[in-house]
């Protein structure tokens, strides 16, 4: 099984190319997972039609229960993606990172992975945090591979840093490992050198290079991903490629 972390800076587009990646995966013929750890529980919108999905933290709060079967907290989207969203505490009130912790012990006891099975699982989690409960993605088994998504931006770069350190540091305890960059481009200056030189620093590779495409906010009005909408797509072809070189890499390890 292909378990993946995904981080970044806020704002930086993993929830869109978390997505897209899925339904990549998917178009490939695999069982995927889809799990947005976010309170804004988003992640998985174009996989649904444009339809929000219930998160698991707001079903507890208006049911006043934990559910008892996996049906009540997940959907299925494009390509058979089974989509869960953590959502998080009441806005001001709670911490976002316990609602994960709370979700995945949930998971567990509805027995997601052994039900499901699953070729593929997508963490989409919030921010550039990694601590508390937004390194439980990358803990106890849930990911074995951490994917750092930036552009050449200073903040994102800046962001990025923190988190490979993060997850360098983590090494020793069996944790999941730093697999590789994703650069998506903002069209700033030398922008593919300033990720090359971060992800030499840190001894990996530069997994895909996403342009800015239009299509991808022309689906997104949709509720599609590009692979849904058109597939033959230069932008999805991308995705498509970088699914298959993790399933490739991850076939060699």
């Amino acid at each position: 099984m292909l378990k993946i972390a995904i981080y970044g800076k806020g704002g930086i587009g993993k929830s869109t190319l978390t997505s897209n990646l899925a339904a990549a995966f998917a178009h490939l013929g695999q069982r995927v997972i889809q799990i947005g750890c976010d309170p804004k529980a988003d992640s998985t919108i174009n996989l649904l039609g444009g339809q929000p999905l219930l998160p698991v933290m707001e079903y507890m709060r208006k049911y006043d229960h934990e559910p008892q079967q996996l049906e009540e907290i997940a959907k299925t989207g494009f390509g058979g993606v089974l989509c869960i969203e953590t959502g998080g505490p009441t806005p001001g009130l709670g911490c976002a990172g316990r609602g994960i912790i709370a979700t995945f012990g949930l998971l567990e006891d509805l027995h997601l992975f052994e039900k499901f099975k699953p070729d593929v699982v997508l963490y989409d989690v919030l921010g550039d945090v990694v601590c508390g409960g937004f390194a439980a993605p990358i803990r106890q088994g849930y990911a074995e591979d951490v994917l750092i998504v930036t552009s050449g931006e200073k903040m994102a770069l800046y962001a990025a840093n923190n988190i490979a350190m993060a997850v360098e540091n983590f090494a020793d305890r069996g944790y999941a490992h730093l697999r590789g960059v994703i650069l998506n481009r903002r069209n700033t200056p030398n922008e593919h050198a300033k990720v090359a030189a971060f992800a030499q620093q840190h001894f990996i590779d530069i997994l895909a290079d996403l342009p800015r495409s239009d299509e991808i906010n022309i689906y997104e009005e949709k509720g599609q991903t590009v692979i849904e909408g058109d597939p033959s797509l230069p932008i999805s072809q991308k995705f498509l490629t970088l699914a298959q070189r993790l399933l490739d890499r991850n076939k060699r390890h």
